[in-house]
C-alpha cells in the first residue's frame, strides 16, 4: 500500500465560488472526485438567510449528486464586536439548524471586527461573545471552527491562540486557512502551525502572495501549503480539505472563482497533495 492510499482526506469545496445554483455546484464538486462541499450560499442567498423549504431543497440537490455537507461556511462574528451578545447568538441557531438539516458536523465563524479600537481594548468583548457562542452550540454535536481572517480579532496566531483556550470548549475549534495568515504579515507554518495545531481540526485551502496580499491556487504563494499538509499528514490529521480558491474576487462575507477558476484551484491541490503522498475519499 502507498502512501497516497494510506493517508486519505475528504475533499470539500465552497460551493458558492462556483455558481448561485446549488445543480451546478454538485456537479462541479462531484466531476472534481469531491465526496462532500461546504455551505455558505445558495440561489444567491447566505446560508443562514435560506427557509426551511429551501433547506430541504438543498438537502435534495445533495443527496442526488452523492454529497454530504463537510461544514456550515456561515458569516458568525463578521460583525462589529459593539453589537449585543444576543446578536451572534441568534444567527448561530439559524446556522445550527442548516447543519441539522444538512448533517454538516462543523460550522465555522469569525472572532469580530473592532474598527477604530486597540485589540486589548476589545479582548474581553470578544472573549464573553465567542463563549456565548461556543455554549450554544456545546451538546449539538456541531463543533464551531473559528478561522483566521483579516481584520477581526483573531486574526494572528497570538489572538486565534488565546481565543480557543480561554473559552476552553469542546464546541470550539480551529478551521486553518494560510492565505488568510499570509495577509496579515505572517508565515503560516512557520510561525503558527506548531502553537495552533493541536486545535486545528479543519483545513481550508487557499494561498497567497505576501508581496501584494493577492490569493492564489495552493502551492504558488506563500503559505507553506505543502509543508503544512506534509506536517498535518504526519500529525495523524483525518479531516477535511476544503476548496475556498477566491480567485475571481472577494468580498465581505466571501468570494468567487466561477467553475474554471475552481477546477484550475482544485487541479493545483491536487499537486500539492501527490507531493505529499496524501489521497483523497
Amino acid at each position: 500500500m502507498t502512501k497516497s492510499e494510506s493517508v486519505q482526506w475528504a475533499l470539500s469545496g465552497f460551493g458558492d465560488e462556483i455558481d448561485d445554483d446549488p445543480r451546478v455546484q454538485a456537479a462541479v464538486m462531484r466531476a472534481l472526485g469531491a465526496s462532500h462541499i461546504e455551505v455558505r450560499g445558495a440561489w444567491g442567498t447566505n446560508i443562514i438567510e435560506l427557509s426551511e423549504e429551501q433547506l430541504a431543497e438543498l438537502k435534495g440537490v445533495f443527496d442526488e449528486a452523492g454529497l454530504k455537507a463537510s461544514a456550515i461556511a456561515s458569516p458568525i462574528g463578521k460583525v462589529d464586536v459593539g453589537l449585543p451578545v444576543e446578536h451572534e447568538v441568534e444567527r448561530l441557531g439559524r446556522a445550527l439548524r442548516a447543519a441539522e438539516v444538512l448533517g454538516a458536523p462543523y460550522i465555522r465563524i469569525f472572532s469580530f471586527y473592532y474598527e477604530g479600537k486597540a485589540p486589548e481594548e476589545v479582548r474581553d468583548a470578544v472573549i464573553e461573545r465567542m463563549t456565548a457562542l461556543a455554549r450554544r452550540a456545546e451538546g449539538t454535536g456541531v463543533t464551531l471552527v473559528h478561522e483566521n481572517e483579516k481584520d477581526i480579532f483573531g486574526d494572528v496566531p497570538e489572538r486565534v491562540l488565546d481565543i480557543v483556550e480561554t473559552v476552553d470548549s469542546p464546541a470550539l475549534k480551529l478551521a486553518w486557512d494560510p492565505a488568510n495568515f499570509v495577509q496579515v504579515g505572517v508565515k503560516p507554518f512557520s510561525d503558527a502551525y506548531t502553537r495552533l495545531r493541536p486545535h486545528v481540526v479543519y483545513l481550508q485551502v487557499k494561498d497567497a502572495l505576501f508581496s501584494n496580499r493577492q490569493v492564489v491556487p495552493a502551492g504558488e504563494g506563500d503559505g507553506e501549503v505543502l509543508r503544512t499538509v506534509e506536517a498535518l499528514r504526519d500529525s495523524g490529521y483525518e479531516g477535511f480539505a476544503s476548496l475556498e480558491p477566491h480567485l475571481a474576487y472577494a468580498y465581505e462575507t466571501g468570494g468567487f472563482s466561477g467553475p474554471y477558476a475552481f477546477g484550475v484551484a482544485a487541479r493545483a491541490f491536487a499537486k500539492v497533495l501527490e507531493a505529499a503522498g496524501v489521497g483523497v475519499a
